[in-house]
């Protein structure tokens, strides 16, 4: 059965895969990182698109041990805990530029990273800040849960007729919300897509799932470009 922490730590990861799609920052020490495109998709596409770029990521991570929030919140800078708002202590680091959210069963997302390689590095500076607490942790279970990333594919698209004609797969309504949003079964990622061309892509847990997406997608594109 799902604790009252799990299911915390679910509402987060959900939470932070969505402040992804607003929340894409860039500085010299956490740039966003691109995935880079076949020439047989660049060939396809008859012209040159931008590679997609990875502005945020969203990574779990398992410390093995109990953490009194409440006696970490006073020891420890930059961080807050309001028990009544959220289960969680969130924390900030700087380098790279991360904010953690760390429950009580040991459990640890940590969002905001714009390549793996630096998510992992930032999952193992909030353990170590545990570890001068006096934690004896463990780092197990590290997983990309969540990639959002955005790619421009440089031609506007018919979004009514692209929603008709794959509405099992779409929801489009332009007075609510400008995009369309196409969520694919394999693998399972949303597609924000605008009428510029502009895509912003969430739900891909590996490089290889963003580049899947597009691969999928851009032939489908394709067919609904505007003349």
């Amino acid at each position: 059965m799902m604790t009252m922490d799990d299911q915390d730590h679910l509402k987060m990861e959900t939470k932070s895969s969505q402040m992804g799609l607003v929340e894409i920052q860039s500085n010299n020490e956490n740039k966003p990182t691109p995935v880079t495109f076949s020439p047989q998709l660049q060939s396809m596409m008859m012209h040159q698109i931008e590679d997609p770029i990875v502005h945020n990521i969203v990574a779990t991570a398992n410390f093995c041990c109990s953490l009194d929030l409440a006696q970490i919140v006073v020891r420890v800078r930059n961080a807050e805990y309001n028990p009544k708002r959220f289960r969680a202590v969130i924390m900030r680091i700087f380098e790279p530029r991360t904010t953690a959210m760390l429950f009580s069963s040991g459990k640890i997302v940590c969002t905001g990273a714009k390549s793996e390689r630096l998510a992992c590095i930032a999952v193992r500076k909030y353990g170590r800040i545990m570890q001068k607490l006096g934690y004896d942790i463990k780092f197990t279970e590290f997983k990309i849960q969540n990639m959002v990333s955005t790619v421009d594919i440089k031609f506007p698209i018919r979004l009514d007729k692209l929603a008709l004609v794959h509405a099992q797969f779409c929801t489009y309504d332009p007075d609510f919300f400008p995009a369309l949003i196409y969520r694919m079964v394999r693998p399972r990622t949303v597609l924000l897509i605008f009428v510029s061309g502009k895509i912003i892509i969430t739900g891909a847990k590996s490089r290889n799932e963003i580049i899947e997406t597009i691969n999928h997608m851009a032939p489908v594109l394709n067919s609904f470009r505007k003349p």
